[in-house]
């Protein structure tokens, strides 16, 4: 027998078990296959928003004030960004959903990509985010992609059709 697994199993060189300790399974406790009904691999994990950083406070309720502050100057941030298929801003594409600011600064954006295979799926979240973390007054700046609804081209704007002359 291994030394390795006399380690796991808990033995000693003599091969006698060590009855003090309890038996542990040589899969660490995050590694153990859970899913929703405490059977099997939890499979909804990579869908799932990360859990919130240690000392993280929630994000609030969207405050009328700070919107009425910051949303152009967010929306004109965002209109910097564009998908790099396309010549059109994400903004004008109808990519963005909903832009939250609460109290503390901090803006929550709601966003979509054209597909889930988009190419871009990394870089334009994060220059969302980067771009509208970086204006005055805001404080923090988080990027969700969402699903629900689907995009679709009926979501762009009339300057953006115009622009891809779709019309």
């Amino acid at each position: 027998m291994g030394i390795l697994s006399k380690f796991i199993r808990g033995d000693s060189e003599s091969g006698e078990g060590d009855t003090s300790a309890p038996q542990t399974s040589a899969i660490p406790a995050a590694a153990q296959p859970v899913g929703e009904d405490g059977e099997g691999w939890n499979t909804s994990a990579p869908t799932e928003p990360p859990p919130p950083k240690p000392g993280a406070k929630a994000f609030g309720p969207a405050d009328p004030l700070k919107t009425l502050e910051l949303k152009p100057k967010i929306i004109e941030a965002i209109q910097t960004v564009f998908d790099p298929e396309i010549p059109v801003n994400i903004y004008e594409l109808g990519l963005i959903y909903d832009v939250v600011i609460d109290a503390e600064a901090r803006v929550s954006i709601a966003m979509t990509l054209t597909s889930p295979a988009c190419p871009s799926a990394q870089q334009l979240p994060s220059e969302v985010q980067f771009k509208v973390k970086a204006l005055e007054g805001v404080n923090d700046a988080v990027v969700e992609i969402v699903w629900e609804p689907p995009w679709s081209p009926d979501k762009m704007s009339d300057a953006a059709r115009l622009q891809l002359g779709l019309w």
